[in-house]
């Protein structure tokens, strides 16, 4: 019965700790990608596997709504 309680107790450290690593991503790229002029949500694709990889490259080759020249 015991292991059941620690068991217990490490499934809720484990997740307290992936919730506060998942909001160390996601907080930067908020602010990154409202301030590149693309709608901050999608800051929270950071945490999902390949598609944060994908988002990092086209975030740092493409051309930024904030940087395009009125016409």
């Amino acid at each position: 019965m015991h292991e059941t309680m620690h068991g217990s107790e490490m499934w809720l450290s484990g997740a307290l700790m992936m919730l506060a690593m998942a909001a160390i991503v996601i907080i930067p790229f908020w602010f990154i990608f409202s301030k590149a002029g693309y709608s901050k949500w999608l800051g929270l694709l950071m945490v999902v596997p390949l598609v944060n990889i994908i988002l990092l490259y086209f975030l740092a080759f493409s051309l930024w709504p904030t940087q395009k020249t009125p016409r």
